[in-house]
């Protein structure tokens, strides 16, 4: 219990620091106005890389890629590309995504209180009925989830991936460095906040030995849900609780960084209207279930991992907050 509210609370600070309590960060750089925010997750992707590579490599601990989130539809990733979708529509309607509402509920914006109001919905429809919809569907289709790595698609070594991987970080961070002006709503440049993130991911695999992932959070939230209105029958108590345990650390690394640091929120946050940050944070949830991980699970740790999953998933929902974000803000 402590190590998992230890390694939340870095994750928070990371985030705070990063300014992803102002959902601006987002919707800018949804609407391709500024990179911050890729700057930030590519930061943080490749420095969980290496600390993944070095953490297996000295025998420290085994992290198993993402599994593919099939639904027998079209695709051997068709759930990652439609729960892809669902997650980065829902992050450009909210401001917001299934981690980063946490700092925003620690500095006061008001769009992260609807956001998680949404996304606790999106658990409970989850938890409740989407989620038995989605199993049924792959029984009868007669898929199930596999675990793909990237290299074994190029036909590469593992090492030789990863260095590629930290190589196409580094350009794009400072391709986007040069061409883009400094960012007004943050403190801290997208590629050191990106750092820190990612020493979070450092804290998490010594204290918890996994990697850091959240959204996992709103389903054990509907199952609590659906627990209670079926009368808290002790026998039937929801098996796990380790999700929430990391997002309350999550909001308190947060709340204690900024306590320590108020010139990190110094900049008023843009407000997302209400409507559409709880219909966002309904679609973010639901979509990450779907895709089996959220931008924390499956970019900053799937993605390091080198899982094909994630790359599907962050690559869709990226797309598609891109072609969402303009037409509604």
């Amino acid at each position: 219990m402590a190590t998992t509210l230890v390694s939340g609370a870095a994750f928070g600070a990371a985030m705070m620091a990063a300014g992803f309590h102002n959902p601006a960060v987002v919707i800018e750089q949804f609407k391709f106005e500024n990179w911050h925010m890729l700057q930030a997750f590519l930061a943080a992707t490749a420095a969980s890389g290496l600390i993944c590579a070095v953490a297996e490599q000295v025998g420290y601990v085994k992290l198993q890629p993402r599994s593919s989130s099939p639904l027998g539809l079209f695709a051997k990733y068709d759930g990652n590309v439609i729960g892809g979708a669902l997650l980065g529509v829902g992050t450009a309607l909210s401001g917001s995504c299934p981690g980063t509402l946490y700092p925003q509920l620690a500095a006061g914006v008001r769009t992260g209180l609807y956001a998680l109001a949404g996304a606790s919905v999106g658990g409970i429809l989850w938890a409740g009925v989407l989620g038995k919809a989605v199993k049924k569907q792959r029984e009868s289709a007669g898929v199930r989830p596999e675990a793909g790595v990237v290299n074994d698609a190029l036909g590469l070594s593992r090492a030789t991936t990863l260095l590629l991987l930290e190589a196409a970080c580094l350009a794009v961070i400072t391709a986007t460095t040069i061409y883009t002006p400094r960012n007004a709503n943050t403190v801290l440049l997208g590629a050191t906040g990106g750092l820190l993130v990612g020493l979070a991911q450092l804290v998490s695999i010594l204290t918890r030995r996994s990697s850091i992932g959240i959204s996992g959070a709103y389903e054990e939230i509907g199952h609590v849900f659906w627990w209670l209105v079926g009368g808290a029958d002790p026998g039937a108590r929801p098996a796990s609780h380790q999700n929430l345990l990391f997002a309350s650390g999550v909001a308190a690394g947060a709340w204690g960084l900024l306590r320590a640091v108020p010139a990190l929120a110094a900049v008023p946050p843009v407000e997302v209207p209400p409507a559409l940050a709880v219909a966002g944070g309904a679609l973010m949830a639901v979509g990450s279930r779907m895709a089996g991980g959220c931008t924390c699970g499956h970019g900053i740790s799937g993605i390091s991992l080198l899982s094909a999953s994630s790359v599907m998933t962050i690559a869709t929902a990226f797309a598609a907050g891109g072609l969402v974000a303009p037409l509604v803000h």
